[in-house]
């Protein structure tokens, strides 16, 4: 390592505990309360929940103060909304009036459970530990579909999809009833929340929580709140730090007790190589398992998750990527055991990269392991946040049978709206290997929208470190970050990072090591007038370079700029531009038998896509790219039209096509990358999901089929189907088979609450 990379790590640690320690010796920063602490009603009479909120005991819940925050902020309500919030020593519950002019155009897509088709919602957030971080959002529609999502980072966040990408976790599900009704007048609903489902802080019976309601008419683009939060955030209306404090009283803590037996059984089958290795084999094998999972709360705030002989079966599958890059593909994490308070485990290293992701836990190579049993532990004791995982696998080929172990511990520092904490992670084998790693962060608010980021980690590796030498040492990593987050007016991100050659976390993810990274965002975003079809827009300059360590060179470089455009009717529109240079000290390998030998490369390209408005019926985008590529070309398009047929009904698909170009070694490569997907509901209890993957990067057709009776809540039947088809199977020697896969599974579980 060279004496100027020396020289940055000792300045960025340096940096980075200095101002750590000025900031905690500085005493608190004032950070602006969004509102004052209110009471919430508390009720003492039966409530019938069938979506009108007509008992008596509902005459004395004073309904919200709303305003609109969408399309224009403070606008004129076209609809007439009433929402009620209140509560029993055992639930929470909401009821929603949500009169229409014209009931004929309510948008209730699709009855396929925290599947949001562009329709007409009725939600609140709570955050449950009044953290200004964390919350649970709970919606419905006029069909009655619930969904549950888990919100982290205040609602700001990156990658992922879906709301607010990496801030909202739409997988984590928990216990709770809805039901609605549509007449004449327009929909109504009613929610009865446990507070057993819900970890909060209680202080002599009384809890406090923050609270955020509303309304969104969908194809009007029309969202009413409570509270009156500005519009400063593309995910304001889901935003921790912004809701109103509320209070309720002579709560007593709940201690549910989940048990949850599963049966599976069915056949999987496996093509492999004979011992020759002259042809493939199809080898059938009939799979009978049992297994339990348990939940406990240990108090109000604080739950143990244990299971046993654990099956993932009834698991969606991933999508098919395209890899045009040198770095590993990311996948995010689906499995419900993993899902609790996920986002107290998060200890980002990068763009994608983790400390910790819990997919190195019985996945290797994207091949499921068996997982013998383990247990999980997440809440809160006294100011601290604690989170511990220890999960054991069993060996699988070449794979060792492994023992992985996390713990996180974190709190509040300076303000109620900053913090401190860290990390420890292990992976131990059975054959003698081992990795450690251990991490410390700290994020300080320093304003309303001030945000400052340091992080700190270290990891060990037994092909590493000789434990009969004389020291111990590891390869580290350090950054720190400050930012502004608002989409109106200015806001920055500048940020720098070093990464030691042999950082690697055994139970994270990393896809780039050795290197010292400088990285930066100047936005201004406009909030356009009322009578304008834009509601804002925005343009932004960004950057990020990566200098090699070993020699101070460079090893990549992307610069752009980009203009966003979001519409009043819920459509969204982007263009930008970006220089990179990539210094390759390897040949890289792409689809179709595409190569780039080693060398610097230059080279520019210009992206635009449009999102139509979310409240059709039929509605997508559409996305292209065009531009040079090494010392090639590369164009691309994609599509992803959704039709709800009817309410029963959604068809999708998602079609991307890229060609590749190098004209200097007469290469091409056209690859297609086809999904279609049918989400068939029934009702809200039975439904079918058939996804079908065509790449014809690795040449694969991927089916993944999901029948599902949700007989009650935590009572399940499943029955899966999957298979993987070679579409070139004359690609490899000997011949590949048709098949190469197949699994037939079928899986019940059943939840005794105790």
């Amino acid at each position: 390592m060279s004496t100027t990379i020396h020289r940055f790590h000792r300045f960025a640690c340096t940096q980075l505990f200095a101002a750590a320690a000025m900031l905690l010796l500085a005493g608190p920063i004032k950070i602006a309360s969004a509102q004052e602490a209110a009471s919430l009603t508390r009720i003492a009479g039966e409530v019938v929940l069938d979506g009108y909120a007509d008992e008596a005991v509902w005459q004395s819940v004073t309904p919200l103060d709303l305003t609109m925050y969408e399309p224009v902020s403070g606008g004129e309500m076209t609809e007439r909304t009433e929402i009620r919030v209140a509560y029993d020593d055992d639930y929470i519950y909401v009821a929603g009036h949500m009169f229409d002019s014209s009931p004929s155009e309510i948008r209730g897509n699709t009855l396929y459970r925290d599947r949001y088709s562009g329709d007409d919602t009725f939600a609140i957030v709570l955050d449950t530990f009044n953290d200004n971080e964390n919350a649970l959002w709970f919606f419905t529609t006029p069909t009655g579909v619930r969904f549950d999502h888990a919100v982290s980072s205040d609602a700001q966040g990156s990658g992922g999809g879906g709301f607010g990408g990496g801030a909202v976790n739409s997988s984590w599900n928990t216990f709770w009833d809805v039901a609605t009704q549509v007449d004449e007048r327009g929909w109504f609903a009613e929610m009865r929340i446990p507070f057993s489902s819900l970890a909060f802080q209680e202080t002599g019976g009384d809890v406090e929580m923050g609270m955020i309601a509303y309304r969104y008419i969908s194809r009007k683009g029309e969202r009413h709140i409570h509270p009156a939060i500005p519009p400063n955030w593309g995910l304001g209306f889901a935003k921790p730090s912004q809701a109103v404090k509320v209070r309720m009283e002579g709560v007593q803590s709940q201690k549910p007790f989940y048990i949850t037996p599963f049966v599976t059984g069915g056949s999987t089958g496996l093509h492999a190589l004979n011992d020759a290795g002259s042809a493939y084999e199809f080898d059938s094998d009939f799979t009978r398992e049992i297994g339990v999972d348990v939940k406990y709360a240990l108090t109000s705030n604080l739950t143990f998750d244990a299971t046993i002989n654990t099956d993932f079966a009834q698991v969606e599958a991933d999508d098919q990527q395209v890899n045009l890059s040198r770095f590993s593909l990311f996948f995010p994490e689906k499995r419900q055991f993993f899902q609790e308070r996920s986002a107290l485990f998060d200890f980002s290293t990068g763009r994608r990269d983790r400390l910790f992701h819990s997919r190195q836990i019985g996945i290797n190579d994207g091949q499921t392991v068996r997982i013998l049993g383990g247990g999980r532990l997440v809440g809160r004791v006294g100011e601290w946040d604690v989170g511990a995982i220890s999960m054991q696998t069993a060996s699988a080929g070449t794979l060792p049978a492994e023992n992985f172990g996390v713990l996180r511990l974190r709190r509040r520092v300076v303000n109620d709206q900053s913090y401190a904490g860290v990390m420890g992670t292990t992976r131990l084998g059975d054959d003698g290997s081992w990795n450690m790693a251990y991490g410390a962060d700290a994020i300080i608010r320093l304003s309303d929208f001030d945000i400052l980021e340091m992080k700190w980690a270290q990891t060990f590796d037994d092909d590493l470190i000789d434990l009969n030498g004389t020291s111990l040492t590891g390869s580290a990593f350090g950054s720190f970050q400050l930012q502004r987050q608002t989409d109106i007016g200015w806001s920055y991100r500048a940020g720098a990072a070093y990464s030691g050659e042999d950082f690697a976390p055994g139970v994270g993810f990393v896809q780039r090591t050795n290197y010292a990274r400088y990285s930066w965002d100047v936005q201004h975003g406009w909030l356009s007038p009322d009578e304008a079809k834009l509601r804002t827009h925005d343009g932004s300059t960004y950057g990020s370079v990566y200098i090699r360590n070993e020699d101070g060179t460079l090893e990549s470089l992307r610069a752009g700029g980009s203009w966003d455009f979001d519409f009043k009717n819920s459509a969204s529109a982007r263009v930008s531009t970006n220089y990179l240079v990539e210094d390759l000290r390897r040949d890289l390998s792409f689809p179709g038998n595409t190569t780039v030998p080693q060398g610097r490369y230059d080279f520019v390209e210009v992206e635009a896509s449009y999102d139509m408005p979310g409240g059709s019926l039929f509605r997508g985008g559409v996305e292209g790219q065009v531009g040079t590529f090494y010392d090639g070309t590369r164009y691309s398009i994609g599509f992803n039209p959704t039709w709800n047929v009817n309410r029963f009904i959604e068809l999708a698909g998602d079609y991307e096509f890229t060609h590749l170009e190098f004209p200097d070694r007469d290469q091409q490569a056209s690859i297609h990358l086809l999904g279609v997907r049918s989400q068939i509901g029934l009702n809200t209890k039975l439904s079918l999901n058939a996804f079908v993957q065509y790449n014809t990067a690795a040449n694969i057709v991927a089916s993944n089929i999901r029948f599902r009776y949700n007989v009650a809540e935590g009572n399940d039947l499943w029955i899966v189907y999957t298979e993987n088809l070679n579409t070139d199977r004359f690609r490899e020697t000997p011949v590949l088979p048709v098949s190469s896969n197949r699994t037939v599974l079928l899986k019940y579980t059943y939840t005794f609450i105790q």
